[in-house]
């Protein structure tokens, strides 16, 4: 799945995107988002305030709960 970081984040994380394969039980954007931060000490300095992150799944909008399963794009941006 590709991970594509915008704006501020881009910037605090280093770099526009990733390619990445998270475990199995990483199953939302929430997920995910803890996910990075746990394994990525660029995403873990970009995403200190979890309040202002906003989400797209393959190009949608949606909340932190929603579902990454089958995605093949997850994009974060502030607000």
């Amino acid at each position: 799945m590709k991970v594509l970081y915008f704006a501020r984040f881009r910037q605090l994380v280093g770099r526009g995107a990733d390619e990445v394969s998270p475990p199995a039980e990483v199953k939302t954007v929430a997920d995910l988002l803890a996910w990075l931060i746990r394994t990525d000490n660029g995403c873990a300095a970009a995403f200190t305030d979890e309040k202002i992150i906003r989400a797209a799944v393959d190009q949608s909008h949606v909340k932190m709960d929603h579902s990454i399963i089958g995605a093949k794009e997850v994009a974060f941006f502030p607000p």
